[in-house]
């Protein structure tokens, strides 16, 4: 497995830190942007992502986790869910400002911290749940941030990634490269002013381990009962694994 490389970047150093840059110069739009370019179907998206880690979520006393929170969608989606503190992180300041505006004013039961996904400040075996979703793919190494999420997990908890992925279908798949290689950009780069975020974004999604890949690789990562499902004609997959 490798990690995000953007343009330019020659290390998981300088991957990192053009990722954190590029979320701070979009995190004032981002929300407006992604409800926008996905037709607000991204919603969705979440929504059936706390459905299916629900069982874990209700247990009592259950510790969850969302890293790589962004502004705090789907930590905000975990916490009215649960109805129990919820915590949430990130490495990029301005998003986690953001998240932390948005939760002042919906759910106070959410804690943020600011924090490397791959170095997460957070004890061996002490969460029961830890999500992300679409952060994963900007990870700078894919197998160390599965081996973070196993170390963090206790036995019987489970991780669940939300991300982007190449549409299965050959047509379905030639209709959504279009869109987003052709239309995106220039629609994301007028709403953030950030025209390379949204050049990098399908690029990203091209070079990600493919849904049965990553689905694997969990699997060599020590999760087991790993399982995975499209949604929206297969550009988005929910990857779940527990941990024996």
């Amino acid at each position: 497995m490798k990690g995000a490389t953007p343009e330019g970047a020659r290390s998981e150093r300088e991957a990192a830190a053009w990722v954190r840059g590029m979320f701070g110069r979009v995190a004032h739009r981002y929300d407006l942007a992604n409800h926008l370019l996905s037709l607000n179907i991204d919603r969705w998206w979440r929504a059936r992502t706390v459905r299916r880690v629900a069982p874990v979520l209700g247990r009592p006393g259950a510790l969850v986790l969302d890293i790589c929170c962004g502004t705090g969608d789907l930590v905000l989606a975990l916490q009215r869910a649960s109805g129990a503190p919820v915590l949430g992180s990130d490495f990029c300041h301005p998003m986690l400002l953001a998240a932390r505006e948005k939760a002042t004013r919906r759910s106070p039961a959410v804690a943020l911290f600011e924090s490397d996904a791959l170095q997460l400040p957070v004890r061996d075996g002490s969460l029961d749940l830890l999500t992300v979703a679409f952060g994963f793919r900007n990870l700078a190494n894919y197998a160390a941030g599965l081996a973070e999420m196993r170390r963090v997990l206790r036995p019987d908890g489970m991780a669940a990634i939300l991300e982007f992925t190449e549409p299965p279908n050959a047509a379905f798949a030639a209709v959504y490269h279009f869109y987003s290689r052709r239309i995106l950009p220039w629609i994301g780069g007028a709403l953030s002013g950030s025209r390379d975020a949204y050049t990098y974004l399908p690029e990203s999604v091209r070079k990600f381990p493919r849904a049965a890949e990553l689905a694997e690789d969990m699997r060599r990562a020590g999760f087991s009962d790993v399982e995975f499902e499209y949604f929206t004609g297969g550009i988005v997959a929910l990857h779940l694994g527990r941990v024996s």
